[in-house]
């Protein structure tokens, strides 16, 4: 890898990888990765909390990853970027993916 090659994009990707850092915003994209899901729909899958949930994706939107489309009283969010797929893609190769990385997708149970 040329490292030269990344000077001009490295902001952006700094930027992109500060927008993945929190694990809520991961897992929302990672739903999202099949397709379009409706509020209800990620909060359900995810287990997270209406305001968290709403702090999530304003975030996502802010930074241009995710966009929403209301269908009367639902909102429907989905990715917008394509580098987004490849980005969780090679997240869920390296740590979700049998024999790719120490930990497990399977959702954790909490520590007493």
């Amino acid at each position: 890898m040329n490292v030269k090659d990344m000077i001009p994009a490295a902001e952006s990707a700094a930027t992109l990888m500060r927008s993945l850092s929190h694990p809520q915003r991961l897992l929302v994209l990672c739903a999202l990765v099949d397709g379009e899901k409706s509020v209800a729909e990620l909060r359900q899958q995810l287990d997270i909390e209406q305001v968290p949930m709403s702090q999530q994706l304003m975030r996502l939107r802010s930074d241009g990853l995710v966009e929403a489309r209301r269908e009367g009283t639902t909102v429907h969010y989905s990715i917008v970027r394509p580098e987004i797929l490849s980005i969780v893609g090679a997240l869920h190769a390296a740590f979700c993916a049998p024999g790719g990385g120490k930990r497990s997708c399977a959702p954790r149970r909490p520590r007493k």
